[in-house]
């Protein structure tokens, strides 16, 4: 193992971690100016934010009361910073720390961790593997706002997006063959992606999102090879405003009218199960996909801290370490 210090600093959403946390965490997510963002938005976003936190929070207490009162998020990213800590430990001293953007650990405490270990470098990996200003944008600019009174003689690496990453594809197309294998005949089976949606005027305003969504969906398809049907669709819409569609529920519908009767359903833009997937996915979509008429209605799970998915996040700080160390040199040069 090197004696170089090492920091990862591994961004996710977070989530409320009891019933009685949806509301403060749903009104940190409101007033995200990323998330909440129109003319004189700085003088309404707060209350605004508070109205929707109040009213959604009723709404999803059950969906959070039926995957057991929380979000799990938190424990799957702890899985996941754990396992790549022990792997990057092979070459560095390593020490990977997470980064909740609207609950617990905050950044503010990832960046009083950071400074605690004192890494001569840090690499910041955010756990959306496709890039928008709504998250990754949003995390990294948190970030730095924190951490622009840190060492400054620290260099800081930023992963921006992994969409096509051949190790990150792999991870998703071994998952989705394993879940596959749970059918009869996979030449009967409808393979729906799901990606989170975002508002249109966001991509409008030139976000890589949904194009880097497609791009994976591609590879992951081209990889795989299935004799399956083949479907993207968007779920998890907030509000009045004009999302990314089909919604997974006008998908399932139509699948369903065609003559569908498998289905398995891929979260392609979640590496983490959490309320998304486990209930707006496999239990609320169940029920639709079920009163449609399909009979055989499947999710594959997240990858969560799988051992191909670690070994991607691992080859990617790698590569950004390597990296900037060649750009080192050929400066010096």
């Amino acid at each position: 193992m090197s004696s170089r210090r090492l920091g990862v600093v591994l961004f996710q959403l977070g989530g409320p971690d009891s019933i009685d946390a949806i509301e403060p965490f749903l009104f940190n997510l409101f007033s995200d100016p990323e998330i909440i963002d129109f003319p004189l938005a700085r003088l309404a976003r707060e209350p605004l934010a508070r109205l929707i936190a109040g009213l959604r929070s009723r709404h999803v207490a059950h969906h959070y009361g039926a995957i057991g009162g929380k979000s799990p998020i938190l424990e799957f990213t702890r899985q996941q910073a754990e396992a790549l800590e022990r792997e990057l430990r092979r070459d560095f001293d390593a020490r990977v720390v997470i980064a909740m953007r609207y609950w617990g650990p905050t950044t503010e405490q990832a960046v009083l961790e950071m400074a605690s270990f004192g890494p001569d470098r840090i690499v910041l990996l955010p756990l959306y593997p496709q890039y928008s200003k709504t998250t990754t944008g949003s995390s990294v600019r948190e970030w730095n706002r924190l951490y622009s009174a840190g060492d400054q003689d620290t260099r800081t690496d930023f992963i921006r997006d992994y969409h096509d990453d051949p190790a990150y594809i792999y991870a998703i197309t071994t998952t989705v063959d394993n879940a596959l294998a749970g059918f009869g005949n996979p030449a009967q089976v409808e393979i729906v992606f799901t990606a989170h949606s975002v508002p249109v005027a966001v991509i409008e305003s030139g976000d890589p999102y949904q194009r880097q969504i497609e791009r994976t969906v591609e590879l992951v398809s081209a990889r795989g090879g299935w004799p399956c049907g083949r479907h993207l669709c968007y779920q998890s819409r907030v509000g009045p405003l004009k999302w990314l569609r089909p919604s997974l529920r006008e998908r399932l519908e139509s699948l369903a009218a065609a003559g569908a009767r498998r289905v398995l359903i891929v979260p392609i833009s979640f590496v983490s199960d959490h309320v998304e997937t486990l209930y707006e996915i496999d239990i609320e979509h169940r029920a639709i996909a079920e009163r449609a008429g399909i009979a055989d209605y499947r999710m594959m799970p997240g990858l969560n801290n799988s051992p191909r998915f670690v070994a991607a996040l691992a080859g990617l700080v790698r590569r950004a370490v390597a990296s900037s160390e060649t750009t080192r040199g050929a400066a010096a040069d």
